[in-house]
């Protein structure tokens, strides 16, 4: 098929090549402006110029193997699907000035650009722009609301309780033990996995009415309601010991060599977990202590007549039993082995029996408890438990819990909803963050999965912001202890880029602390992991690589089987060298200004190979009329995999852009290859949220996707909020604050998930840029109302603790602000931004310098303290 089409570049010079793939370039003219053609497809022109070209061969139909048409050169290399061009709808990329239509289509550039102009198509970054400012309701109204289950734990100890309802039946409940990712088995039901189940409430009906709530909104102790009709049965369930109330004292935590196998995704061989197997049944089989799971309900008749209500004990479900029993006398659930594997009561005594219905005068009460060990126990030991006292123990845990939060640094923003989820979230990564207390290495575990370099990076990067220091050194140790001799570091699902994000995080650490003496103890496992990226980038630097991915390395970064030359590897490579650099300045100067330059030319060659592979890449419509270059995960395909230049099979984790979007060229910005505000950045940007998000949030799994930060650093508020809001609501159980990995029930608890949340509260709080401080660069308008406060407490930051109070006094038409970060590191420069809530604009500022357009207070030089007051 042919096909004849124009390009019109509104300004020269022009030098450009013009080539075709899968169909034949037959002839180019130019028609009007000065230039010549070179050869069959080289054009040069000094100004304005109209190029038609003629192809023969066109592959036009919808599918893989269409036909292409690429620009390489100057002012801009660019490529198209012939079949896309369109007179009625041309190709207009006005930040290259050119215009590709259809031969036949006789208008100028300037008169096709006015046409488009004259649309006023709005695309989804301009309507943005139009909206209001997204909120936490707004979202909610929209998205989907899913339900989690809950994990309850001590923190350090691997000995979960999976605790959740059924939403089958419609009623409370079922308690899974488990070891981390493995589910609790034994013996008794024949190695295999089991939960142990129980109901309140009369049983499955045409409706049901559950309601869950972490105590105070934040603590790991699970507060239920289910409502039945008259009667409610109000729940409450906590992790504790078996034969102390909980303390910081009592807690031990597990071996972490006995953690990690228990964890999904690990990479432990047959031999290695050999050589574990006396330390794994030490950890899980005989420790003198048991985790407990305490479950209590209270059934309420909320009518002025006598009601009903009922109770079934708790039963093994999902596994092949031998012979159980009841006891009546002691409210035991027994096994054939005589083990008791949980302990019931009914009003404070022996429930006397597995299945009861309980009369209830108006307005009184029954209380049914269950008591589960983690594994089941012998008799005398079960007899102790029996007698536990549950409001002793539920006293002592609010008091753990509290404690933990109160030695971590504090947020207090306006909005109940995110200063809930910001402790919530800080407690659930500790609970999954396992290892013996009080020192030696620890696992961030990511959920229900093993640590991985790239994904337990936001949750030790957000511990040492909360100033949880030693924690963070403690899990860092895992990766070091970890590491292969030959510098690799792999730890989960035969990943290859967990090297570069760990050392990326090990610089982190550096710069909240300065610990020197640190670096210097592990100075030979960063220089080896340094040394490993760099001989892995040499066996990349081969001339046939050049244009396609020269110097780059090549690997696997998530679950598919992609071992190509990849932007999110190679981004997150770089920057660990980088850091590594930087942390090596004062303990070895000279191997710091050797991988100073190393990551320089690291740093180049990534650079060129994303922009030949941005050349390479088919230009998208963005909604507004006007297209952008779109671009590959890596420098093998020409393009987005999701519009299938040259096939395949993309679809994976419930998209068709997880690849694209979600392990996709967006990393290079957070790790340092370009520049937020470069015009590559600007079109990934566009591209990525015209094509690959819904609301500005990514599919399946949105928090791997990384335009966030880039939104944030580009002071693009509307657009980070619309992100935040968006992928909060719809993946997190709005009740209990856990978060699922992927929007279609897949991986419950994800802490990965969870701590990139907590990680975009801090970017919208406080963020480093250079040698100054951002504050408040992200908030909602909403938070700066009358009367509201923010407040940061000995926040962590590269330039020392922060603290920050602000005070909405707008009934006198003012905000006051007060900073203190009064350290030997002090930032040269503060900035605060400061939006009115309707949007006005101050018209006096005292103790800093107002910039209008960004609605932000700049105080320098910054001297350790500061105060201003803004008039409106």
């Amino acid at each position: 098929m042919k096909k004849d089409l124009a390009i019109e570049w509104k300004a020269g010079p022009v030098k450009a090549d013009v080539t075709v793939a899968h169909g034949q370039l037959q002839s180019l003219r130019i028609v009007k402006g000065k230039g010549r053609v070179l050869g069959k497809g080289r054009i040069q022109a000094n100004g304005p110029v109209r190029l038609e070209c003629r192809i023969a061969d066109a592959q036009l139909k919808a599918g893989a193997f269409a036909t292409r048409l690429t620009v390489a050169g100057k002012p801009h290399a660019f490529t198209c699907f012939v079949r896309d061009i369109n007179r009625n709808h041309p190709i207009y990329i006005p930040a290259y000035g050119v215009i590709i239509t259809e031969s036949a289509d006789r208008r100028s550039y300037a008169e096709i650009e006015a046409e488009i102009r004259g649309r006023k198509l709005v695309g989804k970054s301009q309507r943005i722009e139009l909206e209001p400012e997204e909120t936490y309701e707004n979202a909610c109204r929209g998205n989907r609301n899913l339900m989690c289950p809950t994990w309850l734990g001590l923190g350090r100890d691997m000995r979960f309780f999976e605790v959740g309802y059924d939403p089958k039946s419609g009623c409370w409940g079922y308690v899974q033990p488990r070891y981390h990712s493995t589910l609790q088995n034994i013996p008794e039901s024949g190695d295999k996995p089991y939960n142990i189940g129980f109901v309140v409430g009369p049983g499955a009906s045409c409706r049901y009415d559950i309601t869950r709530r972490l105590e105070d909104g934040v603590l790991p102790i699970l507060r239920s309601t289910q409502r039945e009709e008259n009667v409610h049965y109000h729940l409450a369930a906590f992790c504790t010991l078996e034969n102390r109330p909980l303390s910081a004292k009592a807690v031990r935590g597990s071996e972490w060599r006995a953690c990690y196998p228990n964890t999904g995704g690990n990479m432990l061989t047959p031999g290695e977990r050999e050589k574990l197997k006396d330390l794994l049944h030490a950890e899980m089989r005989a420790r003198d202590e048991e985790t407990v799971c305490v479950v209590r309900v209270e059934a309420v008749n909320m009518a002025r007549t006598p009601q009903y209500a009922w109770f079934k004990g708790g039963a093994f479900n999902g596994a092949p039993l031998k012979p159980a029993g009841y006891q009546s006398a002691t409210g035991f659930g027994i096994l054939e082995s005589g083990r008791v594997f949980v302990i019931h009561r009914l009003n404070g005594a022996p429930m006397p029996e597995e299945e009861m219905a309980v009369l209830l005068q108006p307005g009184k009460t029954a209380i049914f408890e269950i008591l589960i060990p983690h594994q089941p126990l012998a008799r005398a030991r079960a007899v102790k438990l029996a007698k536990l006292d549950f409001q002793a123990h539920l006293i002592a845990c609010r008091k753990f819990w509290r404690a933990k939060l109160a030695a971590a640094a504090s947020i207090q923003v306006p909005e109940q909803a995110i200063n809930e989820r910001i402790q919530a979230g800080l407690l659930h990564c500790d609970i999954a963050t396992l290892g013996k207390e009080p020192d030696g290495a620890l696992l961030a575990t990511i959920g229900w999965y093993a640590p991985i370099g790239s994904e337990s990076a936001p949750i030790i990067q957000f511990f040492d912001s909360m100033g949880w220091h030693h924690l963070a050194k403690r899990a860092l140790q895992f990766f070091l202890d970890r590491q292969r001799e030959d510098g690799f570091i792999q730890n989960f699902g035969g990943y290859q880029l967990e090297t570069g994000p760990a050392l990326w995080t090990m610089g982190e650490h550096y710069r909240y602390t300065r610990d020197n003496a640190w670096v210097k103890r592990i100075r030979p496992n960063l220089l080896k992991a340094c040394e490993f990226l760099l001989k892995w980038r040499e066996r990349n630097k081969k001339p046939e690589l050049r244009g396609k991915g020269y110097g780059l390395l090549d690997g696997k970064v998530a679950d598919p089987q992609d071992f190509f030359h990849s932007f999110m590897l190679n981004g997150l490579s770089y920057l660990g060298i980088q850091r590594v650099a930087e942390m090596l300045a004062k303990i070895d100067p000279q191997a710091s200004r050797r991988l100073a330059r190393e990551a320089r030319e690291f740093k180049r060659d990534i650079r060129a190979a994303f922009y030949e592979a941005f050349a390479r890449s088919p230009v998208v419509p963005v909604g507004d009329g006007t297209w952008v270059s779109s671009a590959p995960p890596w420098t093998e395909y020409p393009g987005a995999l999701a519009l299938y230049a040259e096939g395949g099979k993309w679809f994976t984790h419930g998209t068709f852009s997880g690849r694209d979007s979600l392990i996709g060229a967006l990393y290079l910005v957070i790790s340092e290859v370009l520049d937020p505000d470069e015009l590559g950045t600007e079109f990934l940007l566009k591209s990525h949220q015209a094509l690959m998000t819904v609301r500005n949030a990514g599919l399946s799994q949105p928090y791997y996707c990384r335009h966030d930060y880039i939104h944030l650093k580009r002071g693009e508020v509307k657009a980070f909020l619309k992100t935040y809001y968006n992928q909060l609501t719809a993946l997190q159980d709005r009740e209990t604050y856990t978060f699922w990995e992927h929007y279609f029930h897949a991986s419950q608890h994800k802490t990965h998930e969870e701590a990139w949340f907590l990680m975009q509260t801090r970017w919208m709080l406080w963020l480093e840029q250079g040698d100054a401080l951002h504050l408040l660069k992200a908030i909602p308008r909403a938070w700066l109302k009358d009367g509201q406060t923010i407040q940061l407490n000995q926040v962590a930051s590269y330039f020392g603790p922060v603290s920050l109070k602000i005070e909405s006094q707008l009934d006198r038409n003012r905000i006051t602000a007060q900073v203190v970060c009064n350290t030997n590191r002090k930032p040269k420069t503060v900035l605060i931004r400061l939006p009115h809530p309707e949007g006005r604009k101050a018209v006096k500022v005292e103790g800093g310098v107002y910039d209008a357009a960004h609605e932000t207070v700049r105080i320098t030089p910054f001297k350790g303290k500061a105060n201003l007051v803004i008039y409106f």
